[in-house]
């Protein structure tokens, strides 16, 4: 099916001019916390994604019926019921990266993001395009996780989704692990790097437009 082009900023526009993390500061906790390595980056991106979406969705289905008084506590009972949904799953299939990510799962119920969302773009407008803001939104805080994780996990520790990829001819040379990139302020300057990439791009792509 064909995207009109408001449907197709709705979906990408979340990936990088309006991405929620490096342009509007948005989830930047659980951006530091859960990043230190690959495999619980991507998790938790795509546990965000599908729970924004579907909230979404579920949100949007009820908009004209839930009273204005009681909306934040309505989309906090569905926000809750997909995270539990979600987390059960992540035991069941993936124990060991559930007790990495350890109460990050539990705080998608109150990631700025999701609630953002719900309050700004699913009380507004119908299924579909809730669902693919959820999918923009999620992929666009996913991507930002699994770029930091990646840079983490491969110069701290030289090994991607567990799997050493630095040859060990570079260690015997004198090549070390660098340990800062275990330690959370180095995904603040990673995240800094991105917008700073980002804003660049954008600010480029403008003057040759203009």
């Amino acid at each position: 099916m064909a995207l009109s082009t408001k449907t197709k900023a709705v979906l990408l526009g979340p990936l990088n001019k309006n991405n929620p993390v490096i342009v509007q500061v948005l989830g930047i906790c659980s951006a530091l916390a859960v990043t230190s390595k690959l495999e619980p980056s991507l998790v938790m991106a795509i546990a965000v994604t599908v729970v924004v979406a579907f909230a979404n969705v579920i949100i949007s289905l009820l908009r004209k019926t839930i009273p204005n008084r009681i909306r934040i506590i309505v989309q906090l009972v569905v926000a809750a019921a997909l995270v539990t949904i979600v987390s059960e799953v992540l035991k069941a299939f993936a124990y060991d990266v559930n007790k990495q990510l350890s109460v990050f799962v539990g705080l998608i119920v109150t990631n700025c993001i999701l609630m953002g969302r719900l309050e700004a773009f699913a009380l507004g407008n119908g299924p579909w395009p809730s669902f693919l803001d959820g999918i923009g939104n999620g992929l666009g805080y996913g991507w930002i996780l699994v770029a930091v994780g990646f840079f983490r996990e491969l110069l701290g520790s030289g090994t991607l989704l567990g799997h050493q990829v630095i040859p060990q001819a570079l260690y015997d040379a004198g090549y070390e692990n660098n340990g800062l990139m275990m330690l959370a302020p180095m995904a603040i300057l990673l995240v800094a790097c991105i917008i700073w990439i980002q804003r660049g791009k954008n600010k480029e792509l403008q003057e040759e437009t203009n």
